[in-house]
């Protein structure tokens, strides 16, 4: 099993792992937003991203890095009426 982020013994992955949504998922050097969307196939278009705290722009996910250790957040928007 592996250890929650903060949890004794989780720093000794945070090197070569990242977060996202609290789930683990391996790092690679050079990692993009969209490399972090494409490995949990997250497709759907209306989505808001953080790393570490801060919003990630849209339009800048093919470039925005994530580094090792980084926690990551994936939001659905939903829309209706």
């Amino acid at each position: 099993m592996d250890p929650k982020p903060g949890a004794p013994g989780a720093e000794a992955d945070r090197g070569t792992r990242l977060v996202v949504n609290g789930d683990p998922l391996d790092w690679f050097e050079g990692m993009t937003v969209r490399d972090v969307l494409r490995a949990k196939n997250y497709v759907f278009k209306l989505i808001i991203v953080t790393v570490n705290g801060a919003l990630v722009p849209r339009g800048s996910y093919d470039e925005a890095p994530v580094p090792a250790g980084a926690d990551v957040k994936v939001v659905h928007l939903i829309s209706g009426g």
